[in-house]
């Protein structure tokens, strides 16, 4: 539609941004709140959208990729609303129901690791890609699956970030998941970092051993991933990783040590710099992934394809 903007909310695990427009390079407003208790960023982000409304243009469509889990089973009584989280207080919040009542516009909802994924499909990395995954490892570990050129979804969405891995020879830390110890996020999500560092992930110095075993959960999950799903690309984001390029060959190299020669492809006997990477996007795909999410509806009136 000619003149038409859309709404997005990214609700991550430290803030919230909220933008407004129609792709990438038409951004006409944007908001970042933090992310608190649930009834005062649920607000906070609720006036912004109503002030974009009265003030630059009404959007025909929202939407929301928030941190999950979620359920987004269309047909469930509880669906739209937060799982058991880690989050304090956000378990069993209807971000669905709160959203709907205060909008009167199409919504669309899915985690945010799922947005970004569809906003690297349209505007990123893997466009031209059918089968893809995307990796952020920041406040936690998320994975955003691709398949056929639809986000993946069972019962419920994947969880890839709790996968139970191997561990790095030596490495006997506990971990740091309140649910699973030593998951992928519980070794590799900047609160894990921290918590064995003593200090924030963005100040750990590349020598650090703890590096290793970061990128070694990160290689098993991309071999969970390429024994899997078969993605034809694996894309990596997140707060952690933006900020420590470096670990992208330490975790080519883990995931090839850890094949062990398996899988004659290409992709993995020649073409792992190509085949695990940066998002193209960037730290942006995970506010645009809300505003891809909010297109999608404009482009697909089968809502039940974006979960």
């Amino acid at each position: 539609m000619a003149d038409a903007f859309f709404a997005g909310v990214e609700m991550g695990g430290t803030k919230c941004v909220c933008v407004l427009g129609t792709e990438p390079n038409d951004i006409l407003a944007e908001q970042v709140l933090p992310t608190g208790d649930p009834a005062t960023t649920l607000e906070a982000i609720a006036q912004v959208l109503e002030g974009w409304n009265a003030t630059h243009a009404r959007f025909q469509a929202l939407g929301v990729a928030a941190f999950g889990p979620i359920d987004l089973r269309r047909n469930s009584p509880t669906y739209g609303r937060i799982g058991t989280t880690p989050k304090q207080r956000w378990t069993g919040i209807d971000l669905a129901g709160f959203f709907s009542d205060r909008f009167a516009v199409p919504l669309a909802i899915s985690t945010d690791v799922i947005g970004a994924a569809l906003a690297e499909g349209r505007w990123g990395a893997a466009r031209g890609v059918a089968d893809y995954a995307y990796v952020t490892a920041g406040t936690g570990v998320g994975v955003g699956l691709v398949a056929a050129g639809r986000p993946v979804m069972g019962c419920h969405h994947p969880e890839l970030g709790h996968v139970r891995v191997v561990r790095a020879p030596g490495d006997h830390w506990p971990g740091n998941c309140r649910f699973h110890g030593a998951c992928v996020e519980g070794l590799a999500s900047g609160p894990a970092i921290e918590a064995r560092s003593g200090g924030p992930a963005v100040d750990l110095p590349e020598d650090s051993p703890i590096w290793d075993t970061v990128a070694h959960a990160l290689g098993q999950l991309a071999h969970v991933l390429v024994v899997s799903l078969a993605p034809q690309k694996i894309l990596v984001g997140g707060g952690v990783i933006s900020a420590h390029p470096h670990l992208f060959p330490l975790i080519r190299s883990c995931l090839a040590a850890s094949l062990n020669g398996y899988l004659d492809i290409p992709e993995v006997t020649s073409g792992l710099s190509r085949y695990i990477g940066p998002p193209g996007l960037g730290t942006r795909a995970g506010p645009l992934g809300a505003l891809a999410l909010a297109l999608e509806l404009d482009t697909d009136a089968d809502q039940n394809r974006l979960t």
